[in-house]
């Protein structure tokens, strides 16, 4: 199936032709992603009975283990790009088995907390090992590919994921739309578990790179404590963007949670606004990514801000009246992935000018680990103040209208922020290579993280 797909979105290339396993692991990983640490495991969250709280931390693990990917940077001179790599996403399969037998029990014993428990328990073990592959696998890919091939390479993952992802979540939108919830939920996870698999199966077919020499820890911690508070325009962009991705980053998983235990509408409607969040994106970086160069990247900033303060204020007007109905939800998906794609776009060029070539790694490194980490609090800390009142399932709706409203504040700021920093003029800067990420932009800076620099 995949050679065939292949095929038909990428053209043959005979430099690329060594590397066509990698292709295959990103179609296979995607499958993989966007059920196990995606919308669906909200949703299975919510119909075993989770709390916003329970819901939350389970969604917030593949941001809160971030650190855990820095840290395991230091096993690669040891054990090796391939084996480390294989080690985290060979032994993540084996935590899928516990929702898919969740999906089988509750309907036949009832749900209870000991099954929403054993799910946030899968979720943690599965985003620990997750990271620590993740710690590996784009040094690894860096080390392998040559130089003049990259920039192809990635572009064909862009549309392999790409494509993968959108038969994901249109297959999730048919199940739910046929099934009843638990056995879709069971077909969904069974995918997820193939796509693991299959992902890991396709790894094994590339070659290794050579190990990286011993990485001196701590004077990449001296290196990454200088980059975070030393005065300069890249410290206050890198703040920036955290504040940004802490107050957006809740946004997807609890508006789906609404949908689901306050609005009550079915699950395949809310898979398709899912979908819709995705074509948002997807159009965003059709439209806009070309545009950079005569444009320059603030622009996209200032559009990423101003989408998400628009999409804000419509979240606090729908809460309270339900204004617009399903049309307006409609638009305010397709808006919401359009953000975080501009802001994508326009932080892949802008960043890099910010800082020198030496420092580029650990600049890089040290924006996404911490506006990850930043983004998974929020979802954490967010989750416990949304709880309903009587501690069950349920969403606290005036909690969840101050959620939005500290967003619109916090995006006002930030454009006024955004004002007084500099657009450097350096037009020989070597833009981040992107791949996929700009369809995924809230899980791309943990994406990007790496401690080995890829000019070696």
């Amino acid at each position: 199936m995949f050679a065939r797909l292949a095929r038909a979105i990428v053209p043959d290339d005979p430099e690329i032709a060594p590397f066509r396993p990698g292709l295959r692991f990103s179609f296979y990983n995607a499958l993989t992603w966007q059920i196990a640490t995606g919308t669906p495991l909200v949703l299975l969250a919510e119909q075993l009975g989770a709390s916003p709280a329970q819901a939350g931390l389970a969604y917030s693990f593949v941001f809160l283990l971030t650190p855990v990917q820095i840290l395991s940077t230091a096993l690669l001179p040891r054990f090796g790009y391939k084996r480390l790599t294989l080690g985290g996403w060979g032994l993540r399969s084996y935590l899928l088995i516990i929702p898919i037998a969740l999906t089988v029990l509750a309907p036949l014993l009832g749900e209870s907390a000991w099954m929403v428990i054993a799910l946030i328990a899968s979720c943690f073990g599965f985003c620990l090992l997750r990271a620590m592959g993740m710690a590996a696998s784009l040094p690894w890919f860096f080390a392998i590919l040559p130089a003049g091939v990259r920039g192809r390479y990635f572009g064909s993952d862009h549309l392999v994921s790409g494509l993968s992802c959108m038969i994901c979540l249109v297959t999730c939108a048919t199940l739910f739309a046929v099934l009843p919830p638990y056995p879709a939920l069971f077909v969904q996870y069974l995918i997820a578990a193939a796509g693991s698999w299959m992902s890991y199966r396709s790894l094994r077919l590339l070659p290794d790179g050579p190990p990286p020499p011993a990485l001196g820890m701590r004077a990449i911690g001296v290196g990454l404590t200088r980059l975070a508070f030393s005065a300069g325009p890249y410290r206050g962009y890198l703040w920036m963007t955290v504040l940004c991705y802490a107050v957006t980053t809740p946004f997807a998983p609890f508006a789906a949670y609404h949908l689901k235990s306050v609005a009550g509408l079915p699950l395949g409607l809310i898979m398709i606004f899912e979908l819709l969040r995705y074509s948002g994106s997807a159009l965003a970086a059709w439209a806009l990514r070309r545009r950079i160069d005569r444009a320059g990247a603030r622009p996209f900033l200032f559009l990423s801000l101003a989408l998400y303060a628009a999409l804000s204020l419509y979240w606090i007007v729908f809460l309270r009246d339900g204004a617009g109905g399903l049309g307006a939800l409609i638009f305010a998906y397709l808006v919401m992935g359009a953000a975080g794609t501009c802001w994508m776009i326009g932080n892949l060029s802008y960043l890099p000018k910010l800082i020198s070539a030496d420092d580029r790694t650990l600049g890089v490194t040290l924006q996404g680990a911490l506006a990850s980490l930043a983004g998974g609090v929020a979802v954490t800390a967010w989750g416990w103040a949304l709880r309903a009142k009587d501690g069950g399932a349920g969403m606290d709706t005036v909690a969840f209208q101050a959620m939005f409203a500290t967003a619109f504040i916090a995006c006002v700021f930030l454009a006024l922020r955004l004002v007084r920093l500099p657009e450097p003029d350096a037009p020989d800067v070597e833009p981040i290579l992107p791949g996929s990420l700009l369809l995924r932009p809230h899980r791309a800076l943990a994406y990007l993280i790496n401690l080995v620099d890829p000019r070696g």
